[in-house]
């Protein structure tokens, strides 16, 4: 019995799976510090149970994951229970779960930046790192996952390292990015200040300045494709042509039937009822309606 253990007198007693033992506390000065930067964070809130999700970043900044000694800390200063701090630590998966990189280096392999080359640059980084999914590189310094959409789709395939954006990415792009993150340069997203640790940023996360000097002007926004709208809003660019409602021509935009290819009104469309025929499908083409006469009828 490869789960069994011996008792005091040499009897196999098999394991009844009893749960874990309480976790450890932080140490008194680890503690101390945590405790005043928890009650600043939940003196935010007027209800204290809010404050977990920054308190997760707070304790994940300490360790570098969320362990079971930082979700009962949590627990403890909101008056939650083990359970429920971690029903929110295992939903959310900018929670790490286990300890990991300096930087978390996340490809994008929702469907645009997959298309685009997202899958590609994944496969090529496991190669070069040596490393699967959720690994961790030999040194501690880069731990690869892939990710899903984080609504940077106008600059695919998008590679994030520390949750800051690097856009517009190929495989070799990639591969000079963790090598510069491994060897300890400086590295720049592509927009907003240059990168900092994993841990640091969690405690940014949490709700604290990112003390670092220079860092908060150099802080960007988003890119400029993705500011396009806004700016047409503004009147700052042309106008967009309008499409109007099939039934309802648009008195700037062109008559349908000058332009090619384009349906008459009231065409249906995809969302429309089913219809019985369509004359798009040459094997079954309309029928004549109830109340048209046909030929046998003397039409």
């Amino acid at each position: 019995m490869t789960t069994a253990e011996r008792d005091a007198g040499g009897q196999a007693a098999v394991s009844l799976g009893m749960p874990q033992l309480p976790a450890p506390d932080y140490p008194a000065d680890v503690r101390e510090r945590l405790a005043a930067d928890a009650r600043e964070i939940i003196g935010r809130y007027p209800d204290s149970r809010s404050a977990l999700l920054p308190m997760l970043h707070l304790v994940q900044s300490e360790e570098g994951h969320v362990t079971r000694t930082g979700m009962q800390f949590c627990a403890e200063m909101l008056d939650l229970t083990a359970a429920e701090v971690t029903a929110v630590a295992t939903f959310y998966t900018m929670y790490r779960r286990k300890p990991s990189g300096d930087y978390q280096v996340g490809v994008c392999t929702n469907t645009l930046c997959a298309v685009m080359g997202g899958d590609a640059i994944f496969d090529e980084l496991k190669e070069h790192l040596g490393v699967g999914n959720q690994e961790t590189t030999e040194d501690g310094k880069v731990t690869l996952e892939h990710i899903e959409c984080n609504a940077a789709c106008d600059f695919a395939p998008v590679v994030m390292v520390n949750w800051e954006f690097f856009d517009n990415q190929t495989p070799e792009s990639a591969k000079r990015l963790v090598d510069d993150l491994r060897a300890g340069a400086e590295v720049h997203p592509t927009r907003g200040a240059k990168l900092c640790t994993f841990k640091e940023t969690a405690r940014i996360l949490a709700g604290f300045p990112d003390e670092r000097p220079g860092a908060v002007a150099e802080s960007g926004g988003a890119g400029p494709a993705s500011l396009i709208g806004l700016r047409m809003a503004k009147g700052e660019e042309p106008a967009a042509r309008v499409v109007s409602q099939r039934s309802e021509p648009h008195p700037e935009n062109p008559p349908p039937d000058a332009l090619e290819d384009q349906p008459p009104a009231g065409h249906p469309s995809s969302h429309d009822a089913p219809q019985q025929t369509s004359a798009s499908d040459p094997a079954h083409p309309p029928t004549a309606s109830a109340d048209e006469p046909t030929e046998e009828e003397g039409a």
